[in-house]
């Protein structure tokens, strides 16, 4: 299971980390701030509340650009 987890991370996700307080342009070119960073057995996701939206949502890195 280990060696699996591993193969699926990418250097470019690991380069590409987030902060709280960074602000972020989603996937859906939506601007949003990151609030929180969470980890779950599937790796690092951040929590971002959205400019046009209320509620909090969670992104992959991938989803993610810095704004």
């Amino acid at each position: 299971m280990l060696a699996m987890k591993k193969d699926l991370e990418s250097p470019f996700r690991r380069n590409q980390r987030f902060e709280v307080g960074d602000r972020v342009v989603t996937s859906n070119c939506r601007l949003g701030t990151v609030i929180r960073v969470e980890r779950d057995e599937w790796g690092e996701y951040y929590v971002v509340t959205l400019d046009v939206l209320a509620g909090e949502f969670a992104y992959d890195c991938a989803d993610l650009e810095k704004a």
